[in-house]
């Protein structure tokens, strides 16, 4: 591994290649280069396990956007854990309040007066109502029966075909299963089979912690129909709201002439003696858009899922299939990354054996590891990939790249998979929960985290998936116009720190370290300006783009304002999460124009600038504003320590190994700072990433393995990879920060997706644009 600092010469270097895999091959051709793509297309791309899955974070995910699943591969049952992208509680909501004016003026004037701490309490009533909260569809469960004996077990993900196959042997028969999640249908098809006719026995149930009904049809068709919560659970709302209706219909297509299918407890249905059976599940909610109540909606949740039910039973399961690849493959197969020509993928028993002694010592790796890890061991190791919990466990001691490739090509999986055209945002969690009350509501975060799941979408070759994003942020404007209005009596729109299904734009409820953080919708707006950057697309701009960031920094030169300082201020300010020490040696977060607010505005304003330039409004009032403005602006300061200064003045830091690296932005993900044009801030924020540390969640990890990058040190880019590519057990989690669990999700914890995709947007620029060893 290379030391800390910029990649030397490549002599001796082995090739990095980052391609169009058409592209690749015709400059190959053109060359005379020796044929390599289709040795690289032969390399696996799979998540593979030893063993059923024992936690949620051990199953295999699987989703077409809207619709998700979870496979756990059990043998004596098996459990699909789904999601809807729509499944919310509530309703939309008031995201206005009209007393903030004058709690906003008090507040200001503690500020201006330094009274930070006495301000900090004041801003607790500028805050509003917690968010709604994301809810689980529910389980496909398939019992098979009691105590069976078997062999030669193994589940896989496969990233090549967006499938999860689970395969063991009873006796002398084969099981097989095989799942995916369609887009082209939407549905997800299932097909369970063995190598002898009449051996397919089980029986099937739909569940759901929500309120339901469950009935069935005929011999071969179950329905399921609920609701989510009017409200947040535990809310005593005493006029209990009608919340988000859904239905979910699971079909069984059986096979084999002795088939036969009885229903039980008008609930269940028990299949016997098939020779195959193909399972279809197809599901829909009312929900009508984020400025519909449930109780107004005119969509039929059932007649919806019969209508995609019916499409999809059509057709056989091999069309369904090769619909779903052509779909699939048309976006995976756009990008191929490859960080050395052979990977050692088969771990001798010493080095297993140091592994093991390595982990005995370590508290990060538990028994948990070793455990799934050595479940049927023998069956695996001589096979040409071995489980992924023994790669992540081995990393250290083998640094193997191909893992890096695998862990860069899930994370553009996990994308395809939970944001596409017409459907929601990827929240927290992608599309992937299984708890009624999951971690910090499952809601989207743009005080980083929403941001960061759509920072591959662009130099990754999925923009279309980030059109979900679009359409967010479009209705994002709409209520966060009603709230710059009544709260802050500004112009444009705001959103803050936490969102939902609904658009929820005021501050959350609680302590402003958190909730009063009005650059949640001007960070949005930065991607509409990126998305233009890498497209070129002049309709987009100005159709969808440019009205959009008009409108945030309409709130944004409303918000500034003349203070009782040289420059304008931004004033109340917090930098997300993080407080300081006042003065008076209180604690407080609630100050002005921390460093970035400014990095955000000047984001905005910049691109607003520059697509006016290119759609010939120039001349507008909003823009001669800006330009008026943008030389106002505060300038990033360096501490007396030699760290950017992250609050307007050099307050104390009583956590300097804080999580968010807010202060930052302005090199990653903005553009104000660069080596070439600000080498001494480059050289503060070099000194700010030492001063935090390398600890932190996983999404921390990538937001610094990103800065890093951006600083040109691969050494220690690299070495916040090797800080995420470590086991978490999740029956511990809480005992560390970051890592991953065995099927490649990232850990805050718990888990928490948006470093699956921080990491993919690091780890392609890192190793294509130094060319270099495989560090």
């Amino acid at each position: 591994m290379d030391s800390d600092g910029d990649c030397g010469s490549d002599a001796g270097a082995e090739w990095v290649w980052v391609r169009r895999p058409p592209e690749a091959e015709a400059v190959a051709a053109a060359a005379g280069w020796p044929a390599a793509a289709g040795d690289e297309e032969a390399r696996p791309l799979k998540v593979v396990f030893a063993s059923p899955a024992r936690y949620f974070t051990d199953a295999a995910p699987i989703g077409n956007g809207r619709l998700g699943a979870m496979v756990w591969g059990g043998v004596e049952s098996e459990r699909l854990q789904l999601n809807h992208d729509t499944l919310w509680t509530g309703g939309p909501g008031n995201y206005t309040n009209p007393k903030a004016p004058a709690v906003l003026s008090k507040v200001r004037s503690l500020v201006d007066n330094g009274k930070y701490p006495e301000a900090t309490a004041a801003a607790y009533d500028l805050s509003g109502d917690q968010t709604q909260v994301y809810q689980p569809l529910g389980d496909i469960d398939l019992i098979f029966g009691k105590h069976i004996k078997h062999t030669n077990y193994k589940r896989e993900l496969d990233l090549h075909t967006a499938t999860v196959n689970v395969a063991y042997t009873v006796g002398d028969v084969v099981y097989s299963r095989e799942h995916f999640s369609s887009n082209s249908h939407q549905v997800i098809a299932t097909k369970i089979s063995a190598n002898k006719p009449g051996n397919v026995s089980f029986s099937v149930s739909l569940t759901t912690p929500l309120d339901h009904k469950i009935r069935i049809t005929d011999a071969n068709e179950i329905i399921m129909e609920g609701s989510c919560p009017g409200e947040r659970p535990h809310n005593n709302a005493s006029d209990h709201p009608i919340g988000i209706k859904f239905c979910a219909i699971l079909y069984l297509q059986t096979n084999g002439a002795n088939s036969r299918v009885e229903v039980l407890k008008d609930k269940m249905l028990k299949l016997d003696g098939a020779d195959s059976v193909v399972l279809l599940l197809a599901a829909a909610t009312s929900f009508e858009g984020p400025f519909v109540k449930p109780s107004r909606s005119k969509l039929h949740p059932m007649a919806s899922a019969f209508t995609t039910l019916g499409v999809a039973r059509s057709m056989s399961y091999s069309q369904l299939k090769a619909y779903h690849m052509d779909d699939y493959q048309s976006l995976f197969q756009r990008v191929s990354l490859q960080l050395s020509r052979g990977s050692n993928y088969q771990l001798g028993e010493n080095r297993l054996g140091q592994s093991a002694q390595a982990g005995s010592q370590d508290a990060t790796v538990s028994d948990y590891a070793f455990r799934i890890a050595d479940c049927t061991r023998s069956a695996v190791l001589n096979d040409s990939v071995k489980p992924t919990v023994d790669r992540i466990i081995s990393f250290k001691d083998n640094e193997d790249p191909s893992l890096v490739e695998l862990l860069f090509q899930f994370g553009r999986y996990l994308l395809i998979s939970c944001s596409r055209p017409g459907t929601q945002i990827s929240n927290l969690q992608g599309i992937w929960s299984n708890d009624p009350s999951p971690p910090w509501d499952a809601a989207p975060h743009p005080n980083i985290n929403l941001q960061m799941n759509y920072w591959p979408a662009l130099s990754c070759n999925l923009s279309e998936c980030q059109e979900p994003l679009f359409d967010f942020i479009g209705s994002l404007s709409v209520n966060g116009a009603k709230t710059a209005k009544v709260n802050y009596e500004a112009g444009g729109w705001v959103s803050h720190q936490v969102t939902d299904l609904w658009a929820k734009t005021s501050p959350d409820a609680g302590d402003p370290v958190w909730a009063l953080w009005p650059m949640g919708g001007p960070w949005l707006a930065t991607h509409l300006w990126e998305h233009y950057s890498f497209t070129l697309d002049k309709q987009f701009l100005e159709k969808t783009a440019y009205p959009l960031l008009e409108g945030s920094a309409s709130f944004l030169l409303d918000w500034l304002i003349e203070g009782h300082r040289e420059y304008l201020e931004t004033n109340p300010s917090t930098s997300p999460e993080h407080y300081f020490i006042a003065p008076d040696g209180k604690k407080a977060c609630v100050n002005y124009s921390t460093t970035m607010d400014m990095s955000i505005i000047r984001e905005v304003f910049s691109a607003v600038v520059l697509a006016a330039d290119i759609l010939g409004k120039s001349d507008t009032n909003v823009v001669q504003r800006i330009k008026k403005a943008l030389p106002n602006l505060p300038p990033v300061k360096v501490a007396r320590d030699g760290t950017i200064m992250e609050w307007a003045q050099d307050f104390q830091d009583p956590e300097v190994h804080h999580r968010h690296v807010s202060h930052l932005f302005g090199l990653y993900p903005g553009h104000t700072m660069s080596l070439e044009q600000t080498p001494d801030l480059c050289k503060a924020v070099a000194n700010s990433l030492y001063k935090r540390g390398d600890e932190g969640p996983g999404w921390s990890t990538s937001w610094k393995m990103a800065l890093w990058a951006h600083l040109h040190n691969s050494g220690h880019a690299y070495k916040m990879i090797l800080q995420l590519i470590t086991l978490v057990d999740p029956k511990h989690e809480v005992s560390r920060e970051g890592g991953l669990y065995s099927n490649l999700f990232t850990a805050h914890p718990p888990f928490q997706i948006d470093a699956n995709f921080g990491v993919v947007q690091n780890v392609e620029p890192q190793f294509a644009s130094h060319s270099a060893p495989f560090l």
